[in-house]
């Protein structure tokens, strides 16, 4: 047998296989139709750290220096405007960071070593689309759940598939999010209710 083998040209042998491999690939064919359902460390994924996002407010804290603590509000270009120190990027970083950076900033000639805190104060709104009675721009609830936000926007249309949802989330692909799920809802998420086949 080995001796046959031997005789067969590298090309027809690759060639034999190639065959193989195909006819088993169609005698088990793998389809996958329909939306693509974030996995169990898909949703671990959504439940990461908060990150500051345009539209949110925050409080920063500079001890003992009251005319550099105040309420700042992330403008249009993911930016806070400081006394002092000017325009600071915020958006995309996670409340411990924008705080650390701050600090750096502040300790750069301004401060010696400051001592900064950071606080939400009013976070960006949530936004619900889709099969849903009365879609929009929603205000943001910590502890506010995928059910609660479906309520928010009046409920399902009879047309809803009310087994899955997307959420999207700026700067990422949405993901589809089946039903009922322990998924936090997110300040600026956009959550869309999919329309059922009948």
């Amino acid at each position: 047998m080995r001796s046959v083998l031997a005789r067969i040209p590298a090309r027809v042998a690759a060639a034999c296989l190639g065959v193989t491999l195909l006819a088993g690939a169609c005698a088990s064919p793998e389809v996958i139709s329909g939306p693509q359902f974030v996995t169990q460390g898909g949703a671990a994924a959504l439940q990461r750290v908060y990150r500051i996002g345009i539209g949110d407010k925050l409080k920063i804290s500079v001890y003992g220096e009251d005319n550099l603590s105040g309420a700042v509000e992330v403008n249009a270009f993911g930016q806070v405007s400081l006394p002092l120190i000017g325009e600071m990027p915020a958006k995309g970083m996670a409340l411990n960071e924008f705080r650390d950076s701050v600090a750096l900033r502040l300790a750069d000639g301004y401060i010696k070593n400051p001592k900064v805190t950071v606080e939400m104060t009013n976070y960006r709104p949530i936004y619900v689309h889709g099969e849903v009675k009365n879609g929009g721009e929603f205000q943001f609830k910590n502890g506010v759940s995928l059910r609660d936000v479906v309520a928010m926007a009046g409920g399902y249309t009879y047309r809803a598939d009310q087994s899955y949802l997307y959420i999207g989330r700026e700067g990422e692909a949405d993901v589809a999010v089946r039903l009922p799920a322990d998924v936090p809802v997110l300040p600026g998420d956009n959550i869309r209710i999919p329309e059922r086949f009948f």
